[in-house]
């Protein structure tokens, strides 16, 4: 037994350098007693999902601005600052938001990161918590980072963790049911691809006008072939983003004859419903709402 108690040893050794190589360091240094975390989410999709999972237990801001464009955002000096002094920074991608990988590098030295799309399934569309396996995830992520920083309320953000867990499996029960029998099953939506891990989930076909711009030649003739493809499968409704200019949808909508629904992507919303405290949970009620309608599901 002695014999082998070297290698035993360093087995053991090397396990507990793995283990250590996995954790997340700067989740270990907690907060100290009595002041809340202090977390900073680079839009609303993680923004939501922290105010839900802190239930007033953190301190909670977001650097876009409301109803802001986040592929595009540039930070401020102050943004820098936040992220510095954030004892949580949590954002969704490199994909989503370019200019994460250089607001990353004024994080503070105790300041826990939680990159989403660490915790996604892999897909073509960086829209991942389009994806309810991803969200349930995500949260996980997200509650685990802030019992490591204020273990005091761990019970809090365990129950938290377990109602949104529980709401998103009643999101995908009642988005299964809801859409198992329509008169269509091919989602027509003028604005940009956001939407497709949603409609691959739930057996229906995406088509969309890509990017957040419908100016130019290519546009013009990608709306054209839209206006067709509406007409020669007969759908019954199209969708937008509520962001958007209403401008290109009422052109499509008055050349095909077919109403104009809202779908949310979540990542931006208006000035009212961030004012409001609008869920995850409650945008993608509405957005089920809207698929029914339009694409004529039967109750």
């Amino acid at each position: 037994m002695k014999k082998h108690l070297p290698a035993v040893l360093f087995l053991l050794a090397a396990a507990l350098l793995w283990w250590l190589s996995l954790a997340p360091r700067r989740h270990q240094m907690p907060v100290p007693e009595g002041q809340k975390p202090r977390v900073v989410t680079s839009g609303y999709v993680p923004y939501t999902l922290a105010k839900q999972l802190a239930g007033g237990q953190a301190e909670v801001s977001m650097l876009l601005p409301a109803n802001a464009e986040p592929h595009s955002f540039e930070p401020t000096p102050g943004a820098l600052v936040t992220v510095k002094n954030a004892d949580i920074f949590v954002y969704v991608s490199n994909r989503i938001e370019p200019w994460a990988k250089d607001i990353l590098t004024s994080a503070g030295e105790h300041t826990a990161v939680v990159q989403a799309a660490q915790y996604a399934d892999e897909s073509d569309d960086p829209h991942i918590w389009m994806d309810f396996k991803n969200v349930r995830q995500i949260a996980r992520a997200m509650a685990y980072a802030l019992i490591q920083k204020d273990p005091d309320h761990r019970a809090v953000y365990q129950e938290n963790l377990k109602a949104f867990e529980t709401e998103i499996t009643e999101l995908d029960e009642a988005y299964q049911t809801g859409l198992a029998s329509c008169q269509s099953r091919q989602v027509v939506h003028v604005g940009h691809l956001a939407f497709g891990n949603l409609t691959k989930n739930y057996d229906l076909s995406l088509s969309a006008l890509a990017g957040s711009s419908h100016d130019g030649e290519n546009s013009v003739r990608r709306v054209t072939e839209l206006i067709q493809f509406i007409k020669e499968n007969q759908i019954p409704a199209i969708f937008t983003e509520e962001t958007l200019s209403p401008r290109l949808s009422a052109v499509v909508s008055e050349e095909t004859g077919v109403p104009v629904l809202p779908l949310y992507t979540v990542e931006h919303v208006s000035k009212a419903d961030f004012d409001r405290g609008v869920t995850y949970g409650e945008l993608m009620r509405r957005n089920l709402e809207s698929l029914q309608r339009g694409l004529r599901c039967q109750p």
